[in-house]
């Protein structure tokens, strides 16, 4: 029996395809092959506001967008998060969604003796994909992959999720259709394993 994959589409921009939306294409494809059964969320297409408040992170309602994302999210055995870099980070879009989705109750619960919170989260894993105009070599080892590191530990480590493997894909503009090609290859056989 093969896994709940969901697939977390971070790019911003829901009005034109991207290469990260071709490799969410192929990943689905790949699962779909080897009897995962995928869902996917584009974060872009969701309707919901910032979170302004630790009272409304804590305690307010979260958007009907954002409750059937955690539906998802809460049916997933694996996880795959792809976003391009944008100032050496996560796009806005997808940092607040992640701050909506996973919140207190959710993702995770708060002790009361005040020691590490609870991880509600725990027995998912993840892979997180990234794509960017610099060679990756260069993310890894001169920005020492930062956004990387906190989204892995910070965040998914912090709710339970692991463990959370990565794909750096680079040079995204200078590619050959070859090298595209690759990409999309490894994308598909990745999904086949579910991991």
């Amino acid at each position: 029996m093969g896994k709940h994959i969901a697939i977390i589409q971070g790019h911003p921009d829901a009005s034109v395809r991207h290469f990260g939306h071709a490799l969410a294409d192929e990943y689905a494809k790949g699962a779909e092959d080897g009897d995962h059964e995928v869902r996917r969320i584009d974060v872009a297409s969701l309707s919901f506001p910032l979170l302004r408040t630790k009272e409304d992170f804590e305690k307010g309602t979260p958007p009907d967008s954002i409750k059937q994302a955690q539906e998802t999210i809460g049916w997933a055995d694996h996880l795959v998060i792809l976003y391009p870099l944008w100032l050496g980070s996560m796009p806005a879009v997808l940092k607040a969604f992640l701050e909506q989705v996973l919140r207190p109750g959710f993702a995770f619960e708060y002790q009361k003796s005040g020691g590490m919170a609870k991880k509600l989260l725990t027995g998912k894993s993840a892979r997180i994909v990234i794509t960017m105009g610099m060679p990756a070599f260069v993310y890894r080892w001169i920005f020492f992959a930062h956004s990387l590191k906190s989204l892995k530990r910070n965040t998914l480590w912090f709710c339970g999720i692991g463990p959370v493997k990565t794909t750096i894909i680079g040079s995204i503009e200078g590619m050959t259709e070859k090298q595209r090609a690759d990409w999309l290859d490894e994308m598909r056989r990745l999904g086949e394993a579910g991991k």
